[in-house]
């Protein structure tokens, strides 16, 4: 699972996320199951260590994110990603989807490049990833998998969300204004 990806092709994964995720979600179960009142206590426990840990994950990125645009002097560009809870997700993967803090992550780069004065752009999510970064062709079939694409036109070939990344810097450095000096 990515939690993001920039355009030099760095992603943050969610690995550990996953794993603690699910190891949690197995444990919550088991608590619900049992229901006295010292399971009680230790689901409230629980939630307030899965809580925490999202919290932290999320300022790693967003710091990784930022300090990396402050050393090589770049802008951010993110999708916008309202009423992504509304999408409708195979039952296997609800449990992922509605887990992560999209919005907080996105609060979290927000207020640090307002703090850093690193310019940052909301770009429209509409094709992102079914789009070739290098021709500009637009088809749903060039999207193999969730982490492969092949255009059908040009034949590039990449990870899926590193050509979203491209795609999304395009878009954002579009509707940068240009200062001349």
């Amino acid at each position: 699972m990515k939690i993001a990806s920039d355009n030099t092709g760095e992603s943050f994964t969610g690995a550990g996320i996953e794993r603690t995720r699910t190891k949690t979600l197995g444990l919550k179960s088991a608590l619900q199951k049992r229901g006295t009142k010292s399971a009680k206590r230790h689901l409230k426990r629980l939630s307030g260590r899965e809580n925490r840990f999202r919290t932290d994950t999320n300022h790693r990125i967003s710091k990784s994110l930022i300090s990396k645009c402050l050393r090589h002097s770049l802008a951010i560009g993110l999708e916008d990603l309202k009423g992504i809870r509304e999408r409708t997700v195979h039952r296997t993967q609800r449990a992922r989807h509605s887990s992560w803090a999209f919005s907080q992550l996105r609060s979290f780069i927000e207020y640090k490049a307002k703090m850093q004065g690193v310019p940052m752009v909301i770009v429209d999510p509409r094709y992102t990833s079914q789009s070739c970064s290098q021709c500009g062709f637009k088809d749903k079939r060039n999207r193999k998998s969730q982490s492969e694409f092949c255009c059908l036109d040009c034949g590039y070939s990449t990870n899926a969300d590193y050509n979203a990344a491209l795609n999304i810097c395009k878009r954002a450095a579009t509707s940068l204004p240009i200062v001349a000096s």
